[in-house]
């Protein structure tokens, strides 16, 4: 009886497995699916991504061969180009920085000017926004401007430019007439490159001869 008694219980729960299945069974089948749908979905996605970044790439490395041609307008071109159908990608902020720069060589600062205000304002990296932000600086300073100058520089931390950020500051507030302050601005600049062992984009030289020559005027 008790062999009896336990084949039925097994009889019973097979049966219920059985009717778990059934009821949830479907259930199972489309969370699967909807599992391996969702994994191809996200390879796709990554390759997408990844076949987009090269793409954008290789446009930059266009836009630059043509520059390094000496062909600056068709280089402006390709910059425009690639910020059109890659706006989202580094690459885009990185040929406006390059175009920029190039538009500084002949003089053409207010073109310089836009774009390199397009990549403080837009860019996603923040190394890049920094960058953009320390040659606007110039670039406004070069056009005679120096408020707009010291308003850039203020906008935010300079981070690890911030000797080249004082340097510039220096320079607007001398253009200002106040000597003194650039003075300070200028020993700062000092200070940081000797703390850090030297920084690369600072005239370590010029920048103590400027220091020396406002020094010898008795200016503190």
């Amino acid at each position: 009886m008790a062999v009896d008694d336990d084949y039925y219980n097994e009889q019973e729960q097979w049966e219920r497995v059985k009717q778990w299945v059934r009821e949830n069974g479907p259930w199972m089948l489309a969370g699967v699916l909807l599992g391996l749908t969702a994994l191809a979905g996200w390879r796709w996605w990554e390759q997408r991504v990844e076949q987009h970044a090269q793409a954008a790439s290789a446009s930059y490395e266009q836009m630059l061969q043509t520059l390094e041609k000496g062909d600056r307008k068709a280089a402006f071109v390709l910059a425009d180009q690639l910020r059109a159908e890659y706006g989202s990608s580094a690459y885009a902020d990185q040929a406006d920085l390059a175009a920029a720069r190039a538009l500084v060589d002949v003089n053409e600062l207010g073109a310089a000017n836009e774009r390199l205000t397009r990549v403080m304002n837009n860019s996603k990296d923040s190394e890049l926004k920094l960058v953009a932000r320390f040659r606007l600086a110039r670039v406004q300073l070069a056009q005679g401007n120096a408020d707009a100058t010291l308003a850039t520089l203020s906008a935010g931390s300079p981070g690890a430019f911030a000797s080249r950020f004082d340097e510039v500051r220096g320079d607007a507030l001398l253009s200002k007439g106040d000597r003194s302050g650039a003075l300070v601005a200028w020993r700062a600049a000092q200070k940081a490159v000797t703390e850090t062992g030297g920084i690369v984009g600072i005239d370590i030289a010029g920048l103590e001869l400027k220091i020396a020559d406002l020094s010898a005027d008795g200016i503190k």
